[in-house]
């Protein structure tokens, strides 16, 4: 990856619904910080996800789980205002006003693979990456796998589009298991942090899921 302008800082934008956080996202924000020369990086939990068909637990739940997971880490910031805003929550629309903040700022979207290869169906597609770099956090692949994110494949593609790529470690952790074990009453080690396990207990999260 070419080396970014120092004049130019770099603004990491990294979204999700932190349903709950949990280690790989950790994992994530301390790669992106490590190799994507960024000035600061935030850490947006949704309010109303347009994409996801199954109800999220409340914002309010989330937002502490999210400041326990990523407070302790330096150049990171919990961005409480997609779960302040109104209506779905659009990605196009917290570039937008990051832009009226810091003109000079340059955001760079953090995604998985798997939401890159749906970038096309965003809304706002073409202003978003008209916006930010997109990087896509490509995992650490078994041999014979596919490699990594590769943009030619999305449809129509704008020219001038931005893409830089975001190693991480494989990680077998998803926010859907770790939910399925906290409704069974297990144990959390090694998924998610130890202060959001402690929470996810306390309040008797996912129980009822």
């Amino acid at each position: 990856m070419a080396l970014a302008d120092p004049a130019v800082p770099r603004l990491g934008v990294f979204g999700g619904a932190f349903d709950p956080p949990h280690l790989a996202h950790v994992a994530l924000v301390q790669a992106a910080l490590a190799q994507l020369q960024l000035s600061e990086l935030r850490i947006f939990p949704t309010g109303q996800a347009w994409h996801k068909a199954r109800r999220l637990s409340a914002a309010e739940d989330r937002l502490a789980m999210a400041h326990l997971a990523f407070d302790g880490i330096a150049g990171a910031r919990v961005d409480e205002r997609e779960t302040l805003r109104p209506g779905p929550t659009y990605t196009l629309d917290t570039l937008r006003e990051l832009k009226r903040e810091q003109p000079l700022a340059q955001p760079v979207l953090i995604v998985g693979a798997d939401q890159a290869l749906a970038l096309p169906s965003w809304h706002g597609f073409e202003e978003i990456l008209a916006i930010a770099i997109i990087s896509v956090a490509n995992r650490a692949q078994a041999t014979g796998s596919s490699g990594p994110f590769d943009p030619g494949v999305l449809p129509n593609l704008p020219s001038g589009a931005r893409f830089e790529p975001l190693e991480l470690p494989s990680m077998d952790v998803s926010a859907t298991d770790i939910r399925a074990r906290a409704a069974r009453g297990e144990a959390l080690g090694g998924l998610v942090p130890p202060a959001v396990a402690r929470y996810i207990d306390k309040h008797l999260l996912y129980r009822s899921a």
